[in-house]
């Protein structure tokens, strides 16, 4: 054995060792996962975690982790994934999930169900809002600690991105990844090819302009799970994932963050003759109306309105003592799901699964 200088057998023993210990310690990822009712998100996760069971309803949040084996170590990344049921009706529980601790190590999967697109504009509206504002107040807390934690942030969006973009100016970039899924994507085959093209291109212009991956899928496309599958690992475990793309509305759409343009994507679906007489205060705002016209929104219930069922005018004692009881009953509910967190995080640590 031919050996350089300082390159005894306990010098190589060191160098080993070292690089194991390197590579020894467990990382941890974050998941929401949230979107239209009875959108597929349980099945989504299901398929991820290979676990054969019927899934069922989400009442509100809930958890589960995997994990994945980290080299040749014993040592696996832990992966925890949140999946907020009840549409845009559960925003506040989003506050339980994402917060300073966490922001920098947390992912977004929201889903879209391509099959009611009567539901999916004020569904996703709400949703990406909330989301915005909450990784936002997570993010400035953090900061306080961290002088240098909006700069990492902005790196990761411009690498998640690609780089410089021509875009960019004009992008109002998630400050966490998001992936946009669209489902049931068997039953959207079937609809009319223009309403087609409207879905496809509103749903392309959204992703763009918040940085977001979009990917559409069906559970009875096997191909598209298996990408949906890659996707998540790569925001769970740090995996490769394929970087395919795919823009044929006639197959489940692959486009991942960056690799879209406005120019690519074309003006937004406004017949000629109601060109000038739209108004809108924003790109959003302009596709927003767009899409409503061929797709009218079903109401969804606003939590950022006045709530009406306090007004004294529509008081009802009777009906009013029942509001109060469940009020009450869904606070108890969310403190109980907080504190069902912290017990779960630590019996993983206990179990040494982190």
């Amino acid at each position: 054995m031919v050996k350089g200088k300082g390159d005894s057998l306990w010098d190589l023993g060191i160098e080993q060792h070292a690089k194991l210990s390197s590579d020894s310690s467990s990382e941890e990822k974050h998941l929401l996962v949230l979107g239209n009712k009875n959108a597929g998100k349980t099945t989504l996760v299901l398929r991820f975690l290979d676990r054969d069971e019927t899934p069922k309803p989400t009442t509100a949040l809930e958890y589960t982790f995997g994990r994945r084996a980290k080299g040749h170590n014993s040592v696996k990344d832990v992966g925890h994934i949140w999946e907020l049921g009840g549409g845009a009706n559960m925003c506040k529980l989003i506050d339980t999930v994402i917060s300073a601790k966490n922001v920098l190590d947390m992912s977004i999967l929201l889903t879209v169900d391509l099959s009611t697109p009567n539901d999916m504009w004020l569904t996703f509206e709400a949703l990406h809002s909330y989301l915005t504002n909450r990784i936002e107040t997570s993010l400035t807390e953090a900061a306080r600690k961290d002088n240098s934690l909006w700069d990492k942030v902005t790196a990761r969006v411009k690498e998640r991105l690609g780089g410089d973009h021509m875009d960019q100016e004009m992008l109002e970039s998630c400050k966490v990844p998001l992936v946009i899924v669209g489902t049931k994507f068997d039953l959207f085959q079937e609809f009319d090819p223009e309403k087609k093209k409207v879905i496809v291109k509103s749903l392309r212009f959204l992703a763009h302009t918040y940085g977001a991956s979009l990917i559409f899928t069906s559970v009875k496309i096997e191909s598209s799970v298996n990408k949906v599958r890659s996707l998540i690992s790569s925001l769970v475990f740090g995996t490769q994932t394929n970087k395919s793309i795919q823009m044929d509305h006639g197959k489940p759409l692959v486009i991942p963050a960056g690799s879209d343009s406005f120019q690519n994507i074309g003006s937004p679906p406004l017949p000629d003759s109601d060109v000038g007489s739209i108004s809108a205060r924003s790109p959003v705002e302009l596709w927003k109306q767009a899409f409503t016209k061929y797709f009218p929104q079903n109401s969804i219930r606003n939590k950022h309105a006045d709530d009406p069922s306090k007004d004294v005018q529509f008081s009802e004692p009777v009906i009013d003592k029942l509001r109060l009881e469940k009020d009450n009953e869904l606070d108890r509910y969310r403190k109980a799901s907080e504190r069902k967190m912290i017990e779960l995080e630590k019996q993983a640590i206990q179990d040494g699964l982190m």
